[in-house]
């Protein structure tokens, strides 16, 4: 949570959030082991995880700076390093400061 608001912030151009918890998994064509591992960047034509939903993300940005490096990180040798930065951030992201109880309330 802490991150998709610095996101926000940062971003000129940011896709509609959503916690897993309060999403219809089934409409949107996800498993919850899809969304427990993985963040989520959905288009109406397809569907990018982990590093590739960030490199999507950049890629949809107005500044050509931004666009580079998110096509960067879906090209290889430098999406093999951001697929295995990506998983060990996952892996250990209960340990990283500024967590957030967002994805523990339940919906109103």
């Amino acid at each position: 949570s802490t991150w998709v608001e610095r996101l926000r912030t940062a971003l000129p151009r940011y896709p509609e959030t959503i916690p897993y918890q309060w999403a219809d998994l089934d409409a949107l064509g996800l498993s919850h082991d899809d969304v427990t591992h993985y963040a989520w960047y959905l288009t109406p034509g397809h569907q990018y995880a982990g590093h590739l939903a960030f490199s999507a993300l950049l890629r949809s940005q107005p500044s050509v700076r931004l666009r580079f490096a998110g096509h960067l990180i879906a090209t290889p040798p430098f999406s093999w390093a951001a697929a295995l930065g990506y998983r060990f951030i996952a892996r250990y992201r209960h340990l990283l400061p500024g967590g957030t109880p967002a994805g523990a309330l339940p919906r109103d």
